[in-house]
C-alpha cells in the first residue's frame, strides 16, 4: 500500500505542468494547482501584490505536493476512510473538490447506509464507509471508481465543452475516463466499443 506522500507524488505526476485551457473552468493550472486555489491560499509567489497566471507558472512540484497533502487530504479528513479507498477519493478530490465526497456518500446511501450527502467527511461518513467496505470488501473500491467514471461522463453530457476530457478527437477514452479507470479493476474497464456507445449521443 502506498503512503499518502507517494499518492500525492502520483497525483502531481498525473496532473502535468502548466496549462491554461479556455475550456477548463479551473483556469490556469500548474501541477494540478489552480489559480482559484492559489488565491484562496494567498500564494503570491512573485510577491507583486496580486495572484495571477504568473504565480501559477511558478508553482513547483514540491509546492503542489504540499498543497495536496494539506488541503486535499488532511483537511478533508480523507484519512478517516478505509485505506483501500483513500487513493481514489484523494485523487478525485484534487480533480473535483468536494464532489469526490458527494459521490462517495451517494454510493453509501445506495448501499443502504443512512447519512447526509453534504460533501463533508465526518464520523458518520467514515463509519458508513467502513460498514460498506466490510459488506463488500472485494467490490467497494471498484464501485466508487465506477461511480466516479459515471460522474465524468455525466458532466460531459451536460457540458459539451468538457467532452474533450472524456473523449479524444480519435474517439478513444479521454483523460478523465482513463484517470478514473486507474482506480478500477481491469475487469470493470469499459471496452472501446462500450466507451463508443456511451459517448455516441455526443455526435
Amino acid at each position: 500500500m502506498k503512503t499518502v506522500e507517494q499518492l500525492a507524488d502520483d497525483i502531481v505526476a498525473r496532473e502535468g505542468g502548466y496549462v491554461n485551457d479556455p475550456a477548463d473552468p479551473g483556469g490556469p493550472t500548474n501541477h494540478g494547482v489552480t489559480l482559484a486555489t492559489m488565491r484562496r491560499l494567498l500564494m503570491d509567489l512573485d510577491g507583486d501584490g496580486d495572484i495571477d497566471a504568473q504565480d501559477v507558472k511558478q508553482v513547483t512540484r514540491q509546492q503542489a505536493r504540499d498543497v495536496f497533502l494539506e488541503h486535499y487530504f488532511v483537511r478533508p479528513h480523507i484519512d478517516l476512510l478505509p485505506q483501500s479507498v483513500q487513493a481514489s477519493v484523494f485523487d478525485m478530490y484534487v480533480n473535483a473538490g468536494a464532489n469526490a465526497v458527494v459521490i462517495l456518500q451517494r454510493l453509501l446511501v445506495d448501499m443502504g447506509q443512512s447519512l447526509s450527502v453534504d460533501g463533508v467527511i465526518g464520523a458518520q461518513t467514515a463509519t458508513a464507509c467502513k460498514i460498506a467496505m466490510s459488506l463488500a470488501p472485494h467490490h467497494f473500491v471498484d464501485a466508487y471508481g465506477i461511480a466516479r467514471r459515471n460522474y465524468y461522463y455525466a458532466l460531459a453530457d451536460e457540458r459539451p465543452q468538457s467532452r474533450k476530457y472524456a473523449r479524444t478527437q480519435a474517439g478513444t477514452k479521454g483523460g478523465w475516463i482513463k484517470r478514473a479507470e486507474e482506480f478500477i479493476s481491469p475487469r470493470y474497464h469499459l471496452t472501446p466499443a462500450e466507451h463508443a456507445a456511451r459517448v455516441s449521443a455526443w455526435g
